[in-house]
C-alpha cells in the first residue's frame, strides 16, 4: 500500500501574545510531514508529547535522578516512590501526635517524660523547625546569676550609695525565691520563668513549713492506707496472713464480711482439715484487729492497768499493743469456755487475726439480742441465763465482761451468747468494780424495758454478783462506796505488789435460777 501523507493542522495564525504562553491557547507548530508507519512508533508519540509540554510549558525543568525526595523534585511514575512518601507522611503524622501527648502529660511539670525513642523520623529529617529544639538544655533560670557573684567578708558590696548589703530586700527575695526549687516534687511552687520573682523572708518561711507539714501529712495518710485495715478491708499483711491461713489447711475457704465494729471486723470462714492437736469447726469466724490506732487511743485504759499485760504494756510499741489486745480476747474466751460459759471457741491466733468458732448457721450470723423478738418467757429464761454467767464470769473466771450490753449478746439455739470480751479485766483492775456497775446497770434497763417484773435493779444486781453487800440510799453513795474499795486495792497493790482478796465474801454469792 502507498504511504500516505498526513497533514497537521493548518496554523493558527497571529494572534496576540499572552495566548502563545498560555496552556489553553493554540500551539504555534509546524506542518510535519510522516509515513504511517512512524505515526503509529511509541518512540515518535513519546517524543511529540514532550515538545508539545516543553512549548506550552517552557518553566518546567526535567525530573533530575536522585536519592532524595523533595516537594519539587517527585518522580511518581515509580510505586516504591509513592509508598515511600506515603510512609514518611504518616511517620510525621505519628511524631507530631507523639509531641501533642507528651505536651499534654507535662504541661509546666519540672519532671518530664520523652517518647524520644517511639519516634519514627529521624531528628534531621522532621520537618519541624530548627528552634524546637529540648527546653530543658537551653531553659533559663530567672533565678540564677549568669556568672557566679562573690559576696565580700565584710557583708556588703559597692561604694557609698551604691552599697548592698546581703540582707538587701530584693538580694533576699531572689534569693528565697531559688530556694523554693529544694521543696518537695508534690509542693506545686508554680513557673516563675520570665518573672522576677521576690519572696519576703516571712513568705518563704510561711510556705517552707508548709510544705514539710504536707509532706509529713502524706507520708503518714501512705503508712496508714498501707499498714491498717480499713472498713470491710484488709492491709496487705493481714491479707497476707489470711492467704497462709488458706493455705495451711487451717481454713477452706473465706466468704466474706459479716460485721464490722468500731475496733475489728469479723469474717465468715469454713474449716480446712483438724489436726492432731485442733479441732477446727465446719464454719469459723475470723476477728481482724484493726491496726489503726484511732480507735484505741480511748481504750488502753483496759489494758495498761490490767495486772497481766502491765508490765509488758510499757515495754511495746504502740502496734504492737493491738497484738496484745487480741491475745487479750483469746485468753479471756479460754476462760469461759474452761467455766462452760457459752462463748465462740478459740480456734488459733496469729499476730491481730484471732479464729474462732462461728455462733451462727450456713453464713447467718446468730441476731443480737437486742435485734431478736422473743416471749415473755424466754425473755425471762435470758435474764436467769445472763445472770448465772455474770456470777460465773466474777467468781469462776475472775473477769469482768466490761462492755456487757444487748449489742454483745446473741441469740442462738435457745440461749444467750456472751461475745467481745476483749475489754474484758480482772475484778481487781483499778476500775473493775466499776466496769461491773456499768454491765449491771446496763443489763437491768434492758430487761426491764422487756417486760421482765424479776429483774433487779442495778444496785441489787451489783451486790447479786460479786458478792459485796454495799447498802446505800442512793446511787451516788454507791458509786462512791465502790469507788472507796477501788482506792483501797491499788494502794495495797502498790504497797505489797500483791493482788487483794477483799472483794471475795465470806461465801459464794448465791445463785439465781429459775
Amino acid at each position: 500500500m502507498d504511504p500516505v501523507g498526513v497533514a497537521a493542522a493548518p496554523d493558527a495564525g497571529p494572534g496576540p501574545a499572552w495566548q502563545s504562553k498560555c496552556p489553553w491557547g493554540a500551539p504555534n507548530t509546524t506542518s510535519i510531514s510522516c509515513s504511517l508507519a512512524d505515526v503509529m512508533s511509541e518512540q515518535l508519540a513519546k517524543e511529540l508529547q514532550l515538545e508539545e509540554e516543553n512549548a506550552a510549558f517552557p518553566e518546567v525543568v526535567a525530573v533530575a535522578e536522585g536519592p532524595f525526595i523533595t516537594g519539587e523534585n517527585i518522580d511518581t511514575s515509580s510505586d516504591l516512590m509513592l509508598a515511600q512518601m506515603l510512609q514518611m507522611e504518616f511517620d510525621r503524622e505519628y511524631d507530631a501526635q507523639l509531641r501533642r501527648e507528651e505536651k499534654k502529660i507535662n504541661g509546666d511539670s519540672k519532671v518530664s517524660i520523652s517518647f524520644e525513642n517511639y519516634r519514627k523520623v529521624h531528628p534531621y529529617d522532621s520537618d519541624s523547625s530548627e528552634d524546637e529544639v529540648d527546653w530543658q538544655d537551653t531553659r533559663h533560670d530567672p533565678y540564677r546569676a549568669d556568672k557566679p557573684t562573690t559576696t565580700s567578708r565584710k557583708g556588703f558590696i559597692g561604694k557609698g550609695k551604691d552599697i548592698t548589703t546581703k540582707h538587701d530586700e530584693v538580694v533576699c527575695g531572689r534569693k528565697n525565691t531559688a530556694r523554693m526549687e529544694n521543696f518537695a516534687p508534690e509542693f506545686q511552687v508554680g513557673d516563675g520563668i520570665g518573672m522576677d520573682l521576690k519572696l519576703s523572708n516571712q513568705v518563704f518561711n510561711a510556705l517552707k513549713q508548709h510544705a514539710y507539714s504536707e509532706e509529713r501529712r502524706s507520708a503518714r495518710l501512705h503508712e496508714k492506707k498501707e499498714h491498717s485495715t480499713a472498713e470491710k478491708a484488709v492491709d496487705p499483711k493481714t491479707r497476707l496472713l489470711l492467704y497462709k491461713m488458706v493455705n495451711a489447711g487451717m481454713l477452706e475457704t473465706i466468704t466474706g464480711c459479716i460485721s464490722t465494729g468500731k475496733e475489728s471486723v469479723v469474717f465468715h470462714a469454713y474449716g480446712g482439715n483438724a489436726t492432731e492437736d485442733k479441732v477446727i469447726p465446719p464454719e469459723c469466724a475470723i476477728k481482724v484487729f484493726k491496726t489503726t490506732l484511732n480507735e484505741f487511743k480511748n481504750r488502753d485504759k483496759y489494758i495498761k492497768d490490767d495486772y497481766r499485760f502491765k508490765d509488758r504494756f510499757s515495754k511495746l510499741n504502740p502496734r504492737k499493743i493491738i497484738r496484745m489486745w487480741a491475745e487479750k480476747e483469746m485468753h479471756n474466751l479460754t476462760r469461759m469456755q474452761n467455766a462452760g460459759i457459752p462463748c465462740p471457741q478459740v480456734v488459733m491466733l496469729k499476730k491481730h487475726v484471732l479464729v474462732m468458732s462461728f455462733i451462727g448457721q450456713d453464713q447467718v450470723p446468730a441476731p443480737k439480742l437486742k435485734d431478736v423478738t422473743l416471749s415473755s418467757e424466754d425473755m425471762k429464761k435470758a435474764y436467769y441465763q445472763i445472770l448465772n454467767m455474770m456470777q460465773q464470769l466474777y467468781k469462776e473466771c475472775n473477769l469482768v465482761h466490761a462492755d456487757l450490753s444487748e449489742y454483745n449478746m446473741l441469740w442462738h439455739d435457745g440461749k444467750v451468747w456472751l461475745i467481745d470480751v476483749s475489754q474484758s479485766v480482772e475484778p481487781t483492775h483499778p476500775h473493775g468494780l466499776e466496769f461491773l456497775f456499768r454491765d449491771c446497770r446496763n443489763v437491768s434497763q434492758f430487761f426491764q424495758k422487756g417486760g421482765v417484773a424479776e429483774a433487779l435493779n442495778e444496785r441489787e444486781l451489783f451486790n447479786a454478783v460479786s458478792g459485796l453487800n454495799i447498802t446505800a440510799d442512793n446511787e451516788v453513795d454507791f458509786q462512791a462506796e465502790i469507788e472507796a474499795l477501788e482506792k483501797m486495792n491499788e494502794d495495797h497493790v502498790q504497797n505489797h505488789g500483791k493482788k487483794l482478796s477483799m472483794f471475795s465474801s465470806d461465801g459464794d454469792p448465791p445463785i439465781y435460777d429459775e
